[in-house]
């Protein structure tokens, strides 16, 4: 990534710490790159009509339009703009909302810098990143006894594993030595199975289910 464009991130938090936090961040970090700062959601909306970015690091508690909205007005428009939601506190309603809304990734506000790092590069490529405390709140949303069985095959579940540890179709045709067509294929066969849309509900679904080891 160093060696072409940039990852173009845009920061959106009300807190005015926060957003110079994260600028001084993005500005040490080879290959990304601050393209703007937005107060709020509303904000927000505007700059990515005007100059899209690749990644959006969005707080989900702001005035005017708050967070959830505007990943889903964004998501809307520019869908292929990747928006990573951060919280301050496992807000388990905001979570699940922005989840809905279309966001690839949930980190908690106390990220590693390392960790950030690994989940702007991470969403930039269509891989999302749950933080632990995101996982649990998401996890914990439906309680259930013994998990359906979804009739996944036993290749489906060891392509289901890799998915859930973020790993891409072509790593993951590498991985099981198939090729990215047979690795296209047996993706869009389980998130058929599992009813659900993308890697992440698949991630959310796998997790609460215990569909991997």
């Amino acid at each position: 990534m160093h060696d072409t464009d940039p990852i173009r991130v845009l920061i959106v938090d009300d807190h005015p710490m926060v957003r110079k936090g994260l600028s001084a961040f993005l500005d040490i970090i080879p290959g990304l790159e601050e393209m703007g700062v937005a107060a709020n959601g509303a904000e927000a909306i505007r700059f990515c009509e005007e100059a899209p970015p690749d990644v959006i690091l969005m707080d989900l508690v702001m005035p005017e339009i708050g967070g959830v909205e505007a990943i889903r007005r964004i998501k809307e428009r520019k869908p292929h703009i990747k928006i990573i939601a951060m919280t301050s506190f496992q807000e388990e309603e905001l979570v699940r909302q922005a989840f809905e809304a279309g966001a690839i990734s949930f980190l908690m506000k106390d990220v590693s810098l390392e960790d950030l790092e690994a989940a702007i590069r991470s969403a930039y490529e269509g891989r999302p990143t749950l933080s632990p405390e995101a996982a649990k709140v998401l996890i914990q949303q439906t309680t259930t006894g013994t998990g359906p069985k979804f009739g996944l095959t036993s290749r489906e579940q060891q392509v289901l594993a890799l998915i859930v540890q973020g790993f891409n179709n072509p790593e993951i045709a590498d991985r099981l030595v198939i090729s990215r067509a047979t690795a296209s294929v047996h993706v869009s066969n389980i998130l058929s199975k599992l009813g659900v849309s993308n890697r992440v509900e698949a991630t959310t679904l796998a997790l609460r289910h215990k569909l991997v080891g």
